[in-house]
């Protein structure tokens, strides 16, 4: 049985006499204005001649996404308020801007149009293409330069007059004139096109309803002529039970991709219609592409490959030189690293370890060394109140194995009474094919420095540890996600670690899904938060986006020939089993998971008198980004808990109306 820790022990040198006070009580300096003010979210970096490239989502600016640039030892912003950069593609977007000879392109998040801007920030952003590409009308990801036939080559969304739902294709934008061509249209949906070194041969992904990207892709590629014209696309890998990743090519024009057909995502070479395995191992080389431009792997000038992996729960960095069959391990601090951009003898990457927060990392490769060039938060990670995650593994109905990350409440200044035992608050994470890692995480600390234990989940469906694992949740969602998250709190309960009066669950999107399923089909938790949450999946089926409207058919059953299935697992359809109190956050402007839904169980569980609030935030989408509604989600959740719970909260809170108390 794995040894878990109540309290982590204090580094020798702090000599606080922690004041004994109820779990959940704590005064904690990891407020919300903190969390909010002063973090924000990085992504997609890049590389490009003398200068390195990211994205900043910045709740303070409501929001925004700014583009930034570092060069010569300092970083600055490309683009003015309020212009974002950010897709709408899939909704869920990514893959928003490319760097090229030409300078740097982007979709701008008010109008969906496309953009340049000179690569050194010089001047203003001109407009690729008309007033059509809108929100409503073409929409833009997965942005490639093709500098030889001065064009863009994107994955496009076009939502103009389709009955149905939007059409999704490979396209071709004119750098000069802003004309579109379709280069591929016969699937539907495409990601990751790119160019080989010579641009001659484009390769990309596809795959059409009902699958999704991690269950079943495929490689496509298609020879440019000298006159830019793009030939017949030819299919060169494909699988009904293979999901590929990432297409890239070598510096010697050798086209590589991701695979699990081994039963887990690792790194292969096409050799005419032939895949050679380049390093065979029980490790994920791919993540589940929910965002575009996803990367684990890039070539150095010699065609050695840096690459990202993942291994029981922690990410690793290797160097993998195909040519002499050598797989070098690199010893790195960060246990999460993701969005890797290989340049040269330079990489990019976002990492973060257990104790500090996300950051822009550069990596020299002829050196072996790495530099900090921008952290997501502007506040050091004090360990005086830092709980650092312990991963479990445990049992779960069926025999099964489920897996997660237990954060033992910690505060310097602080301790439980002897006779008591914290409240649990489990975390399901979304997608369901997301994954929980060891990474220090500002919002997990917000609980635990309070005097709750957290624990992370990476239930059955989780991605991390194979596809057999990933496809575990096929047409058992709602059963063994839940169950998993159940045998996770009654575990830590068994260890005389928690409280059993007081455990609480809590998601977002898919989470939330698991949220209100824990809280109706199961006598578990006292408590539960659903942030965006599904309630009913068949309004879930005729609400949702295109990206998802056949999700549920892995998930679940065919529609509508599994109805009644669908009904038996949808919670709204099942309030009378309701016993417990639960809080809903929902954004007015989600295309994902839409309002309505919230509105339902909220009604249902008022009805039922059960202790219930709702918080909507009518300008948000799936997710929230604005700095003032982060920061009332979590101080509502906290003082929700204080009042079912009991315990006075030590933070000045605007009280929630909460129904039926």
């Amino acid at each position: 049985m794995q040894q878990l820790h109540h309290l982590t022990m204090l580094p020798a040198h702090m000599k606080t006499v922690p004041a004994i006070k109820p779990y959940g009580a704590w005064k904690s300096p990891v407020t919300t204005h903190l969390i909010v003010g002063d973090t924000i979210r990085l992504g997609q970096p890049a590389i490009a001649r003398d200068a390195i490239y990211w994205t900043e989502g910045r709740p303070q600016e409501q929001g925004r996404n700014a583009l930034v640039r570092y060069a010569g030892g300092a970083a600055s912003d490309l683009l003015p308020a309020p212009v974002s950069v950010r897709s709408q593609v899939h909704e869920y977007g990514g893959g928003a801007y490319a760097v090229g000879s030409g300078g740097v392109y982007f979709s701008n998040a008010a109008d969906q149009r496309l953009y340049a801007l000179d690569a050194d920030g010089i001047g203003m952003p001109r407009a690729l293409n008309g007033a059509e590409a809108g929100a409503q009308g073409l929409r833009f990801a997965d942005l490639i330069e093709d500098s030889r036939h001065r064009r863009l080559i994107a994955v496009c969304e076009d939502h103009r007059g389709h009955a149905h739902e939007p059409v999704n294709f490979l396209a071709a934008i004119d750098l000069d004139s802003g004309s579109l061509t379709r280069i591929a249209d016969t699937h539907d949906f495409f990601s990751s096109p790119c160019l080989s070194p010579d641009g001659s041969r484009l390769a990309w992904l596809a795959w059409s309803h009902p699958d999704m990207p991690w269950d079943a892709t495929e490689l496509w590629l298609a020879d440019i002529g000298g006159d830019g014209r793009i030939g017949t696309p030819r299919r060169i890998a494909a699988g009904v039970t293979e999901s590929l990743f990432q297409p890239a090519w070598s510096p010697a024009g050798q086209l590589h991709v991701v695979s699990d057909r081994s039963g887990w995502w690792n790194l292969y070479r096409l050799d005419g219609d032939e895949m050679i395995p380049l390093h065979p191992i029980a490790a994920e080389f791919g993540k589940p592409q929910w965002l575009f431009g996803m990367t684990t792997y890039g070539f150095d000038a010699n065609g050695r490959i840096l690459c990202i992996y993942e291994q029981d729960t922690d990410s690793r960095l290797a160097i993998l030189d195909p040519a002499a069959r050598v797989f070098e391990p690199v010893d790195m601090p960060f246990c999460m690293m993701r969005d890797l951009h290989v340049h040269g003898d330079k990489a990019v990457f976002i990492a973060a370890t257990p104790a500090s927060s996300e950051a822009v990392v550069e990596f020299d490769l002829t050196a072996r060394t790495h530099r900090v060039l921008r952290s997501s938060s502007r506040t050091d990670v004090d360990p005086a109140y830092t709980s650092i995650a312990q991963p479990i593994s445990y049992p779960s109905t069926g025999g099964r194995t489920a897996h997660a990350l237990y954060y033992p409440p910690f505060n310097a200044d602080h301790a439980g009474p002897a006779d008591e035992r914290p409240p649990l608050l489990v975390v399901a994470h979304g997608g369901p094919t997301s994954s929980s890692d060891r990474s220090f995480k500002w919002n997990v600390q917000f609980w635990t420095s309070r005097g709750f234990a957290v624990v992370d989940v990476n239930y059955s469906g989780s991605s991390g540890y194979g596809r057999a694992y990933r496809q575990q949740l096929s047409g058992r969602w709602g059963v063994d996600d839940v169950d998993d998250a159940v045998a996770a709190a009654t575990y830590l309960v068994d260890q005389g670690l928690v409280d059993k009066e007081r455990l609480a669950v809590r998601g977002a999107s898919a989470g939330g899904y698991l949220t209100l399923c824990a809280l109706t089909f199961r006598d578990c938790f006292k408590a539960g938060a659903s942030h965006y949450g599904i309630g009913d999946l068949e309004a879930l089926l005729r609400g949702t986006h295109k990206f998802e409207s056949r999700y549920l058919f892995r998930l679940i059953g065919p529609y509508p020939e599994q109805k009644a299935l669908y009904r038996e697992r949808s919670p709204i359809n099942h309030a009378d089993r309701l016993s417990c109190a639960m809080i809903l956050f929902q954004g007015g402007e989600d295309k994902v998971v839409p309002l309505d839904q919230a509105e339902a169980m909220y009604r249902s569980v008022r009805e039922k008198g059960l202790p219930v609030a709702s918080i909507v935030f009518p300008e948000e989408q799936h997710g929230f980004r604005v700095a003032d509604n982060i920061r009332r989600c979590l101080e509502a959740e906290l003082y929700f808990y204080g009042k079912i719970f009991g315990f006075e909260i030590a933070d000045a809170i605007e009280p929630i109306e909460i129904d039926n108390l």
